[in-house]
């Protein structure tokens, strides 16, 4: 029943020229259903034909705003996935450099507030980043890595020669924690949600995660 109620909502368009108001609309929702179709199946998997139907939209409509899907890949790097990592990026730029806790409390808020804009990305680095094959592994390694996080790196490597770290925290493998605080929970929250009884929001996590490093992080005592 809800499926033919979604099919008959979603009619496929022409192939001709939409007009301008119209054009730019539907642009962005085939944006937005191929990262959802990207992010559920993965991208080795998803046809442009596939993201069509989940559209309601002809397969020529998707080559005509995109051509082929490589190259609606590289438009999803342009125009999506690049400015969420810029304003994941942008976020940490006026963060506290004295303060470890005030950093990574910078990181959490601003990833989850990323996310929040952004649901695609959690599943779609898990499916693309992690797992063996992604497509953008390498855009992490080559692209990503430099600006959060062997930059964020580098700035606990600082704190940590001056001593406001703890010395069983090690500055890279923090990162590696404030990932495992973000990133994984956003993502496995539908299946945690299920398994507890009771939702697990992006609020709810973030406060989880700032709570847990206040007390990794906090000030050594004058003994310790």
């Amino acid at each position: 029943m809800n499926g033919s109620t979604t099919k008959s909502r979603r009619r496929p368009r022409g192939v001709g020229r939409p007009p301008e108001a119209d054009d730019r609309d539907l642009r962005r929702e085939l944006l937005d259903r191929a990262l959802e179709c990207f992010a559920r199946e993965g991208i080795a998997a998803t046809s442009m034909r596939k993201i069509a139907e989940e559209a309601g939209v002809t397969p020529a409509m998707m080559h005509y705003y995109f051509g082929d899907k490589s190259q609606l890949v590289e438009t999803l790097i342009g125009e999506r996935i690049s400015p969420a990592i810029g304003a994941m990026r942008d976020g940490l730029q006026t963060a506290d450099d004295e303060d470890p806790r005030s950093l990574a409390r910078a990181f959490v808020q601003n990833a989850f507030q990323v996310i929040a804009a952004n649901p695609w990305l959690p599943p779609l680095w898990v499916r693309e980043v992690l797992s063996e094959g992604g497509a953008f592994r390498e855009l992490l390694i080559e692209i990503v890595g430099p600006v959060i996080p062997q930059a964020l790196a580098a700035r606990f490597i600082s704190m940590h020669a001056q001593g406001r770290l703890a010395a069983g925290i090690d500055p890279q493998q923090l990162i590696i924690s404030l990932i495992g605080l973000t990133m994984f929970p956003a993502a496995a929250a539908p299946i945690w949600s299920r398994m507890f009884g009771q939702s697990l929001s992006l609020e709810r996590l973030q406060t989880h995660a700032i709570a847990v490093l206040d007390q990794a992080l906090a000030p050594m005592t004058e003994d310790g």
